[in-house]
C-alpha cells in the first residue's frame, strides 16, 4: 500500500473511531421527560399553583446537581411538559393522554385534587406508565386494581379523624358536631369517613349536609348550624370556599367552640382573614414547624432521604420569595419518591421502578413514605400521617401552630376559639 493509500486509511478510521467515541458519549445522556396537568385558571388555581412550584424545584436541583447516574452509567436529566386543565374533569383524561401517547411523556404526575387524579389514573394505568399522585386523597382511586399509581398524601379516610382526636382531648363534655362540606369526590370521601369515625367515637352528628362547588354564600349552612347548636363545626373543601366559610362564619358571630377545615387554613395566606382565621383548625400534609431530618428518622428505625424540613424550606423561600404550603412540599416529594426509585432500581425500565416502589419505607422531610401492595389497594398511601395547625395571637400578626398530634405540638390548642 503507498503511503498516500495508508493516510486515506488512517483518516478513515480516525474518522470512525471519534464517530463512535461522540455515540458512547451520547448514549451516556438522556433526558427523562415528566408529563402533568396543572390548574393554571379554574377553581384549584392556588394550591395546583404551589403543587408546582415544588415539583419545579426539586426538578431544578436535581439537573443542576448533574441528574441521576444509572448502573450502565447513562446520565438521566428531567424535563417537563405540561399542560392546563382548568380545574376540568373533562380536560384531564383528554390531556393525560395526550401526554402519554404524542408527548410520549416517561413518567406521570397526577393533577391537583383527587377528582382530577381520579381521572388521570385510568390513563396512567391503560398506556402502562407510572404516575406518582400528590394533591389527592381520596382512597377509592387506589381499589380499582391499577398497579402503576402510587399516593403521596395521607388518605381521606384518615385526614380529618384527627381532629376528632383533639376534640376529645380538649373537652370530653362536647359531644355534639356539624360536618359541612363541599360536594366533590375527595371532601366527601373525608367527610363520609368522619362521620363513621364521630359515630364509631361516640359523637351525635346533628348536621351533615353538602354545599356546591364553586358555592360563595353560606347563609342557608350558617343558619342550620345555628339552629344544630353544635359543639364542634367541621368539613369545609378547597381552599376558596374554606376561606369563605370561614368568613362568614365570623361574619355572622356563629361561633362553635371548635372549628376544622380542609385544605384552605393550612395555607399561608389564609391569615389574610385576620381574626377570622383564629383559631381555626385545619388538616396538613406537612408544616415547616415540623423538623423532620435524619435523627428523626434514626428515632423511628427507617433511612432518611432528600433535604431536611429546613433546607426545602429555605430553597423554596429563596425559588419563590413565600412560605412553602404543604401543597409545594408534596409537590416536590412527588419527584424526590420518583428519584430514590430510580436511584435504587438504577434504571428507568416501569417494572423495575414500580418494583422499588413497592418495597419503599423511608422518611422524607414529608413525613414516611410507604405504599399498600396488596391487589385490594395497591399504591395506597399507609406510611403517612396527617398535622393539624390553628392560627393563633392577634388578628394583625397570626402566627400558625402545630396543635396536634401530641409528638409534633409547638403550642397549646386555642379552646374555645372565643377564649370563654
Amino acid at each position: 500500500m503507498n503511503r498516500s493509500r495508508q493516510l486515506v486509511v488512517l483518516l478513515l478510521l480516525t474518522v470512525l473511531v471519534l464517530g463512535l467515541s461522540v455515540s458512547a458519549v451520547a448514549a451516556q445522556e438522556q433526558t427523562v421527560v415528566i408529563g402533568f396537568t396543572a390548574s393554571q385558571t379554574g377553581k384549584y388555581n392556588v394550591e395546583s399553583t404551589r403543587q408546582i412550584n415544588g415539583l419545579n424545584l426539586w426538578l431544578n436541583q436535581v439537573n443542576d446537581a448533574g441528574g441521576i447516574t444509572l448502573s450502565d452509567g447513562t446520565v438521566v436529566t428531567f424535563s417537563t411538559v405540561f399542560y392546563d386543565d382548568e380545574s376540568n374533569t373533562d380536560r384531564v383524561q383528554e390531556l393525560y393522554t395526550r401526554l402519554a401517547t404524542e408527548d410520549n411523556a416517561d413518567f406521570l404526575i397526577s393533577p391537583y385534587s383527587s377528582g382530577l387524579t381520579d381521572a388521570s389514573a385510568i390513563i396512567a394505568e391503560q398506556y402502562g406508565k407510572i404516575m406518582i399522585t400528590t394533591g389527592a386523597a381520596s382512597d377509592s382511586t387506589y381499589t380499582k386494581g391499577y398497579s402503576l399509581v402510587f399516593q403521596t398524601y395521607t388518605p381521606a379516610s384518615r385526614y380529618l379523624t384527627g381532629a376528632l382526636d383533639l376534640l376529645a382531648s380538649l373537652d370530653e363534655s362536647a359531644q355534639r358536631i356539624a360536618i359541612v362540606h363541599e360536594n366533590d369526590k375527595f371532601s366527601t370521601d373525608v367527610s363520609t369517613a368522619l362521620n363513621d369515625y364521630a359515630l364509631e367515637l361516640g359523637y351525635e352528628v346533628v348536621l351533615f349536609e353538602g354545599y356546591d362547588s364553586g358555592a360563595t354564600d353560606f347563609a342557608p349552612f350558617i343558619n342550620k348550624i345555628q339552629e344544630a347548636a353544635p359543639d364542634a363545626v367541621l368539613g369545609g373543601g378547597h381552599f376558596q370556599d374554606g376561606s369563605t366559610f370561614a368568613r362568614q362564619l365570623f361574619e355572622k358571630t356563629v361561633t362553635p367552640a371548635f372549628v376544622a377545615l380542609l385544605v384552605a387554613p393550612p395555607e399561608p395566606s389564609f391569615s389574610e382573614l385576620g381574626e377570622a382565621a383564629l383559631g381555626i383548625v385545619g388538616p396538613s400534609q406537612w408544616e415547616p414547624l415540623a423538623q423532620i431530618d435524619a435523627s428523626a428518622a434514626e428515632a423511628a428505625g427507617v433511612d432518611f432521604y432528600g433535604p431536611s424540613s429546613a433546607d426545602f424550606h429555605d430553597a423554596y423561600m429563596e425559588a419563590f420569595g413565600e412560605e412553602p404550603s404543604y401543597h409545594a412540599a408534596g409537590g416536590y416529594v412527588s419527584g424526590l419518591l420518583l428519584q430514590k426509585a430510580i436511584e435504587d432500581a438504577g434504571s428507568i425500565d416501569t417494572q423495575a421502578i414500580k418494583e422499588q416502589l413497592d418495597a419503599m419505607n423511608l422518611l422524607t422531610f414529608f413525613g414516611r413514605i410507604q405504599f399498600d401492595t396488596t391487589p385490594e389497594a395497591h399504591g395506597l398511601q399507609i406510611g403517612h400521617s396527617m398535622m393539624y395547625v390553628q392560627w393563633q395571637g392577634m388578628a394583625d400578626a397570626l402566627d400558625k401552630q402545630i396543635v396536634w398530634p401530641p409528638e409534633a405540638v409547638t403550642a397549646d390548642a386555642l379552646y374555645p376559639i372565643g377564649g370563654e
